[in-house]
């Protein structure tokens, strides 16, 4: 029954905060570790990422087929959307096929992820004092030299705590994107991205995964989709209202708890 809440729990944090800038590796590894909670192998941890993977197709599903199908019929914007996506892509596809493994054999660590939250949030809260009003309003108007800047800085989410999401969108919000295109283009840059890494997971670790915990890894599954699949939308709403200084002050506020937990123990 402990193990079952503890998915259930995990699976939630898993969909609240894939698609946010505050890391959900960071968060699944510190409470996982705090919580005592052996994951079923790797099987858990991808298959929840997984969940989230399809909360993004699902919510943004009409605008995903528009542009495959409009790339197919030859519709320029629709061409540009899907082009400027994998340009992106690309940096974080070389980068993570060579350096992810080293990186987080040097990083992952509970206590580096406590202090690289707190970090990335002083981060976004000076970031958001230097961005000026947006030049870039749409996905389809980026160009080929600023997706791929955009793709730089997700590279910087490969230290765990730095959060995909938020390298991403900060990087745009830098580049002169407005708010609501650099986080939807955040989401839709997730689904290769995810999507790879989810793969080059399964096939590194084939050996070592495992179903014997399934009922667990059900559990974190759907919620994990089913949360992600109200985050998404909710979060482009807030950060219209709100920007992104609450997302700044939650990671502080969560890594100097976390660094009080662990050094405490």
């Amino acid at each position: 029954m402990q193990d079952l809440l503890l998915a259930l729990l995990l699976g939630l944090v898993e969909g609240l905060t894939e698609f946010l800038p505050v890391s959900s590796t960071g968060h699944l590894i510190l409470l996982g570790d705090l919580l005592g909670f052996q994951f079923p192998g790797k099987t858990f941890e991808i298959v929840i990422q997984l969940g989230a993977i399809l909360a993004v197709c699902v919510a943004y599903w009409k605008r995903l087929w528009g542009a495959v199908t409009g790339c197919f019929a030859g519709d320029v914007p629709s061409r540009h959307f899907v082009t400027y996506i994998l340009i992106a892509f690309l940096p974080a596809m070389l980068v993570g096929a060579f350096a992810y493994k080293y990186i987080r054999q040097l990083l992952d660590s509970p206590l580096t992820i406590a202090i690289v939250l707190i970090a990335g949030g002083i981060a976004i809260l000076l970031i958001e004092r230097l961005i000026k009003q947006p030049k870039v309003h749409a996905i389809e108007d980026f160009g080929l030299p600023l997706a791929l800047k955009i793709g730089l800085f997700q590279c910087v989410s490969m230290i765990p705590g730095v959060s995909r999401s938020g390298a991403t969108i900060m990087g745009a919000l830098l580049m002169g994107v407005e708010r609501k295109a650099a986080a939807e283009f955040s989401f839709f840059l997730a689904i290769p991205t995810m999507t790879a890494a989810t793969a080059y997971k399964i096939y590194k670790d084939w050996a070592m995964l495992s179903f014997d915990g399934a009922g667990l890894i059900a559990i974190g599954f759907v919620t994990a989709f089913l949360v992600a699949l109200l985050v998404v939308k909710a979060a482009v709403a807030f950060v219209g209202r709100h920007g992104f200084a609450p997302f700044a002050w939650y990671r502080i506020g969560f890594g100097i708890l976390m660094l009080v937990l662990l050094l405490g123990r």
